[in-house]
């Protein structure tokens, strides 16, 4: 029996291995270490291979790939309700089988090096400005307790730790630690600003991320951020996919007739989700100051809706904009009333 396809449950060091002909017969079920992986792929003849897109899954997939294999990354979400039994390395890999042949089923590209590369950076970085926030709201808190009070934010916290280490009657405990956070905050500043320069100069040579710069509300880490996670946007095929991964489209309650749509979903990926409304708050802040196309349909959503659905609205748009500029392969061009007739990136 010929194996056509193969399903592979990854871990760190142990893998459960299972191949499958086009008659859906068992050819093999193996549990096999990293080395004996690589050398056993590399006899099995061309054929389907998939697994759960999660950890280390694109190296394999670049590795696989190389070797003339056609890979397919699931979502491992829409794996887990093909487990039957309990759960276990054997039928993990029986239900990424069986998840790999349903319709309408939506494959995680491969990510190449430079685009792995490019969200490490940002992971790096999330957690910086975590460690900075953290870093600005203990000392906020500390200080109380001894009646030294100030704003948030970080400049207000820059003022403060000046005043205090330069406070010839400040108590030496409060000036030791002042003088202890503010080393910890120039070294975590230094770090971020180094992050940020790199992930812009990367972003600034991408063709795809210069598309992406040109779109009001993205900057380099919008940009750099959505171009290492979906290329050109080649796994949706629409613009309202894209949304829909984003977890920016409202859940819908349907029954029979009756259908009402509620928040948004939140699903898919967090962190490109939150830095688009980041990107599309800016862009609704001032949008009132402009008269092109995009920014007069913000205020006209304005005029009737909150700001935050205006804002998440806006995120909305901005996603479907960069999937269709992407596609176009042509920069944003705003849109006015008296020039509808030019066609340059609009949605």
């Amino acid at each position: 029996m010929k194996v056509t396809t193969i399903s592979i449950d990854l871990a760190k060091n142990v893998f459960q291995v299972l191949g499958m002909d086009c008659h859906a017969k068992q050819v093999f079920n193996k549990r096999l270490n990293r080395t004996q992986l690589t050398e056993f792929m590399l006899q099995q003849p061309n054929c389907d291979v998939v697994f759960e897109a999660c950890y280390s899954s694109h190296y394999w997939g670049r590795k696989f790939l190389a070797m003339g294999h056609n890979i397919k990354l699931i979502p491992a979400q829409h794996v887990t309700p093909f487990v039957r039994g309990s759960k276990n390395d054997n039928n993990d890999t029986m239900a990424i089988y069986e998840a790999s042949f349903r319709p309408n089923i939506r494959f995680v590209p491969v990510k190449t090096e430079e685009q792995q590369e490019i969200l490490m950076l940002h992971r790096i970085r999330e957690r910086l400005v975590k460690e900075k926030t953290a870093c600005t709201n203990q000392i906020r808190g500390v200080l109380v307790d001894f009646g030294i009070c100030f704003a948030q934010g970080y400049k207000a916290f820059e003022v403060a730790i000046w005043d205090i280490i330069n406070d010839a009657s400040q108590r030496p405990i409060i000036k030791l630690m002042a003088n202890d956070f503010w080393g910890e905050y120039q070294s975590v500043n230094t770090r971020l600003d180094r992050i940020n320069t790199l992930i812009k100069k990367l972003i600034e040579r991408d063709p795809n991320g210069k598309i992406l710069l040109s779109i009001p509300g993205v900057g380099p880490i919008i940009a750099s951020a959505f171009v290492a996670s979906i290329g050109r946007g080649q796994a949706f095929n629409t613009a309202k996919e894209l949304g829909v991964w984003l977890g920016l489209t409202p859940k819908q309650f349907a029954s029979g007739h009756r259908s009402v749509n509620g928040s948004i979903t939140k699903r898919g990926n967090g962190y490109l989700r939150k830095q688009l409304i980041h990107g599309a708050r800016a862009v609704v802040s001032h949008a009132s100051k402009k008269q092109d196309d995009l920014n007069l349909w913000i205020m006209q959503l304005r005029s009737r809706k909150s700001i935050c659905s205006t804002v998440v609205a806006t995120a909305h748009r901005l996603a479907r904009l960069i999937w269709i500029l992407l596609q176009k392969q042509v920069p944003y061009v705003p849109q006015y009333a008296a020039n509808q007739g030019v066609n340059h990136g609009t949605c």
